[in-house]
């Protein structure tokens, strides 16, 4: 069974291992999703961790372990997230951090990692590319690879927000879940399902570029091109070696729902009009996927929770994406490079 490499003493061990080093989020109701779903909506405020993200919950349990493992240079790859949260738990553990990034990883989540005092490698343009680097600094230069979501330790720090959400909306119908490389679903999925095997999890992820989706659909893992999208976070493939999420996440996940640029965009655009919340793109989805109408919320079963995952978004394209929203409904035809410019 994919779900024997984790059990429900490791999330709880996981939680005790990074209390105090990692926020328990906000959840809180949304009076303008939950008119529109007709059903109680909360948000979970992924966006409050020091690094402004879930990501910290797996990297910091993974980081934890391996200092009492003695070990003391780690490496990784990632999107951004994941690497801005491993560089900040190595700092606060005193362990040496490498951070491997393609050329797709916006500028500000670079800079953040280099302000937390990781070195920073650039390399091509997909995730793919960034994890043979890693990889090979792991072979050659003594680091330990810690992937971004393809790992025990890791799931297990995700699977401790799950805990959370049914600690706090005990009749939850449906968790909405940013779905990527599979490592927060998973996690989420497990400690939801082993609480309540009824309820529904559902993960959200982009057209462009989806991998988990399309592994999904082909029954194992595969390779997809990695393409700009306003959900960067989500971008990158999920490992044709894959070990865990894949199997976890084929398991566990009920629905899956894809999502045009567009849609984020509006995503984006109510959090921060109605919710008041600054969002990344991938943090957007399970919003705007309430937004279309392609979210079942019907029959009303009861509350739905929607991971707000992170915050890290470029600041001027979220600028550019509020300006558009307040002249028009421009947002319909703006593409990432479209913002960027």
């Amino acid at each position: 069974m994919p779900m024997s490499v984790l059990s429900l003493t490791d999330v709880y061990r996981a939680r005790r291992r990074i209390e105090g080093r990692v926020c328990r989020t906000p959840l809180v109701e949304s009076p303008s999703l939950t008119a529109q779903a007709g059903v109680p909506v909360y948000l979970k405020l992924e966006t409050v961790q020091p690094t402004g993200s879930f990501k910290l919950r797996g990297a910091t349990h993974a980081l934890a372990v391996l200092a009492e493992q003695g070990g003391q240079r780690v490496v990784t790859a990632s999107t951004g997230n994941h690497g801005r949260a491993v560089a900040h738990a190595a700092r606060s553990l005193g362990i040496e951090a490498a951070v491997c990034m393609s050329s797709l990883v916006p500028r500000n989540k670079v800079d953040a990692v280099r302000a937390l005092g990781a070195q920073v490698h650039i390399v091509g343009k997909s995730q793919d590319g960034a994890e043979v680097e890693a990889n090979r600094l792991a072979r050659e230069a003594g680091y330990v690879y810690v992937p971004p979501f393809d790992h025990p330790d890791v799931i297990a720090g995700q699977a401790t927000l799950g805990l959370e959400i049914v600690e706090a909306v005990p009749d939850v119908a449906n968790i909405v879940v940013p779905l990527s490389g599979g490592g927060l679903f998973a996690g989420v999925a497990f400690a939801a399902k082993a609480a309540n095997a009824a309820i529904r999890m559902t993960g959200v992820t982009m057209a462009r570029g989806a991998a988990m989706h399309a592994s999904l659909a082909a029954g194992k893992p595969v390779l997809v091109d990695e393409l700009e999208t306003l959900a960067d976070s989500l971008g990158g493939g999920i490992g044709l070696d894959n070990r865990y999420t894949f199997a976890m996440t084929q398991a566990l996940i009920d629905e899956t729902l894809l999502l045009d640029e567009a849609s984020i965009a509006r995503g984006i655009v109510h959090a921060y009009r109605e919710e008041r919340l600054v969002v990344e793109g991938a943090a957007a989805v399970g919003i705007a996927a309430l937004l279309d109408g392609v979210l079942r919320t019907k029959p009303a079963r009861g509350p739905i929770v929607l991971i707000a995952t992170g915050a890290n978004i470029d600041i001027d394209v979220h600028r550019k994406l509020i300006a558009a929203s307040e002249r028009s409904d421009t947002t319909t035809s703006s593409t990432p490079a479209d913002l960027k410019s």
